[in-house]
């Protein structure tokens, strides 16, 4: 198989997951069903659920109501053999802004459970953090599955796998690294192939690549690594806020950084730009990680 027909499938699998089924069968909540990428690690993807959830809660807006921000948990690791069933609240529905709640359910029980807001296209004032400056083009870094010489074969076919084109711009986190401990980091990220045009589509799969890398700005601090020998680390919940239009097709530089680790949590935080310097998407998520102490 061709490298850009392997591109090609994998986006097609990502878009058949984003493919939600709607049931009719709404009594005060609409409810869809969906599947999940097949993980070596049995466990749902977050950003995968996440993602579906933002879908399934804009099938009940109208076209031109898109959503500014969700605030979301991760209440148990869902299973990637088995369907995901999305129920919807339409919380609120003003003349400018719209709520939805959305819940993912596995074996009758949550998942996932995200509200969201959604709000008409509004002239208003503006402003945005600049891009950092030096950082160097995606097309000088290697595709991180370039960079795989030593690992778990679990972590080489997840990476060549997934959808998305990920390329650190200092040492990826799959093996120990010599770089400097430091709580911040940088990653190019894009699909492996285009996507329609809709717009819907490419804010979900922003919301699908905001969950991929942004724990490591708290590892990183650390000196820790994803082998590392008995670490654990779970998303306990994730926020995002979309300021602007962007296509995930197209180069997207993720700046990530840390600002606190306490009590087995770690916060991070992360700004999306496009490659031309436009601050797309503001994102926030704390995790569970514990570090095996050493001997």
């Amino acid at each position: 198989m061709s490298p850009d027909t392997h591109a090609r499938k994998t986006v097609d699998r990502l878009l058949d997951v984003l493919d939600l089924d709607f049931t009719q069968a709404r009594t005060t909540e609409d409810i869809f069903t969906g599947t999940s990428h097949p993980m070596p690690t049995g466990r749902i993807y977050g950003g995968q659920v996440l993602a579906q959830s933002l879908i399934a809660a804009e099938r009940t807006l109208p076209e031109n109501r898109t959503v500014h921000s969700m605030h979301g948990y991760f209440l148990r690791p869902g299973d990637s053999s088995q369907g995901i069933t999305i129920a919807v609240d339409r919380i609120h529905d003003g003349r400018s802004f719209s709520t939805r709640r959305s819940q993912a359910y596995q074996n009758g029980v949550p998942i996932f459970s995200m509200i969201a807001s959604f709000q008409d296209d509004d002239p208003g004032i503006e402003h945005a953090v600049p891009m950092p400056e030096g950082v160097p083009s995606p097309d000088s870094l290697s595709p991180d599955e370039d960079r795989d010489a030593g690992l778990p074969e679990a972590v080489v076919w997840m990476l060549r796998e997934r959808a998305a084109d990920i390329r650190h711009v200092d040492s990826p986190l799959y093996l120990p690294s010599d770089d400097e401990r430091v709580p911040h980091q940088g990653v190019w990220m894009r699909m492996r192939a285009a996507l329609p045009d809709d717009p819907a589509l490419h804010r979900a799969a922003l919301a699908y690549l905001s969950d991929m890398t942004i724990q490591e700005s708290i590892l990183r601090a650390h000196g820790v690594y994803w082998s590392l020998p008995g670490l654990k680390v779970a998303s306990l919940d994730h926020a995002m806020w979309w300021h602007r239009p962007a296509r995930v097709d197209e180069w997207l530089l993720y700046v990530q950084e840390s600002p606190n680790a306490k009590g087995g949590r770690g916060l991070a935080t992360g700004r999306i730009y496009t490659e031309d310097g436009a601050l797309v998407a503001s994102v926030a998520q704390e995790i569970m990680v514990r570090v095996p102490e050493a001997p």
